[in-house]
């Protein structure tokens, strides 16, 4: 199967939450954060950097539930305000 390419909102999206997650890491490891939500510190990383900008849901869910933070801050606050 063929993905779609990603529109240019969701890229930008994916931007944000990637911000969002490294600013709710703080000053923990890329790879404490990513064992604890049991993926590979890579996956986290691409996440971060918004080059896994559709992450599936339950990697973002494992990822809110370490870091303390809940679905609903991640989706209000990933999502761009319109130009």
């Amino acid at each position: 199967m063929v993905r779609p390419p990603l529109t240019p909102e969701e890229r930008l999206r994916g931007e944000h939450l990637g911000h969002l997650l490294r600013q709710a890491r703080g000053e923990r490891s890329i790879v404490e954060v990513a064992a604890a939500a049991s993926m590979s510190a890579e996956t986290l990383r691409k996440i971060e950097t918004g080059r896994i900008a559709t992450p599936a849901f339950f990697t973002i869910a494992a990822l809110a539930d370490v870091l303390g933070v809940s679905l609903d801050q991640l989706a209000t606050r990933s999502t761009p305000a319109p130009t």
